[in-house]
């Protein structure tokens, strides 16, 4: 009776201790090197800091070489290694190789986080674009696909294909995020609206907007010579089996240091990975009126 009291008691331990250890690792590569957005070498380390200050991720960091001439024996990443792959990289086209291997990664449920000028790679990767959703820059003419928008009574509205810039940005201010959908698992008990610290709001992102949920906007004021229309800042994306969390968020480090920043980071690259959320909502979490920032 003992034996099997023991023999119990170990396999329930190392059920405990399997799950406990699934629970704190995530694995989430982080790819860098290139973008036009010259504060990356910033970025990056705070991006890794606040998923691993959950316990729940843990996080590498693969750099591209510094130029397309540039050498890639080093840049071999590993997809299958990782639950996540977050983009921080605006440059040059991937080999082949390796974009075969990202969307075989995808299309088997790996998850991908894309932050702000990462939806500018890759203009000609039809698969990427698929899913990033809406992307800009890097040379996508006004015709790259569709651009979205909310009205005043937080319809969604699909403009022409066919008109306009495509992802400028006005000046750096705060500016109030509107959630068009708590129920999500990453907006769930997030405040309707709450004020984001100084940053660039992308305008007019288009892509195939296919498979793509918004799940918050912020309203691009003509004052901050913007489009005067609610851009789309947080979306989600299906992709095969995997999961796409892409915030156009994070033009300078006040963006970074934002809570709200910070917080859609953690709870978007959890969902990737798993599809669910398990962290709380911090109590220092900005409201309408009252933003709320890292030192």
């Amino acid at each position: 009776m003992r034996v099997i009291v023991k023999i119990l008691a170990t396999a329930l331990c190392a059920m405990i201790g399997s799950s406990v250890v699934f629970a704190q690792s995530i694995k989430v590569l982080i790819i860098d090197g290139q973008n036009d957005h010259k504060n990356w070498q910033q970025i990056t380390p705070l991006l890794k800091t606040y998923l691993e200050e959950t316990k729940i991720f843990t996080v590498d960091i693969l750099t591209n070489p510094p130029s397309e001439g540039g050498e890639l024996d080093s840049f071999k990443p590993n997809f299958s290694e990782y639950n996540v792959v977050l983009s921080n990289y605006n440059g040059y086209s991937w080999p082949q190789k390796i974009s075969k291997d990202f969307e075989d990664f995808v299309n088997a449920g790996g998850g991908v986080v894309i932050v702000h000028a990462a939806n500018n790679s890759f203009p000609d990767w039809p698969a990427y674009n698929r899913m990033i959703g809406v992307g800009g820059g890097q040379g996508r003419p006004s015709g790259s696909g569709t651009a979205v928008s909310f009205n005043e009574g937080r319809n969604q509205v699909e403009q022409s294909r066919n008109i306009g810039e495509v992802a400028t940005h006005g000046n750096a201010h705060p500016f109030r995020v509107i959630i068009r959908n708590r129920n999500h698992p990453i907006t769930n008990g997030l405040p309707q609206v709450w004020l984001h610290e100084n940053d660039a709001l992308y305008n007019e992102l288009r892509g195939p907007a296919t498979n793509m949920e918004v799940l918050a906007t912020a309203f691009s004021a003509k004052g901050q010579n913007g489009s005067d229309k609610h851009e789309p800042v947080i979306m989600v994306i299906s992709y095969g089996k995997g999961r796409v969390f892409h915030t156009s968020l994070g033009h300078g480090i006040d963006a970074y240091k934002s809570v709200g920043f910070i917080t859609i980071l953690q709870r978007g690259a959890e969902w990737a990975a798993t599809g669910s959320v398990t962290q709380k909502v911090p109590s220092n979490f900005p409201t309408a009126n009252s933003g709320s920032r890292r030192p």
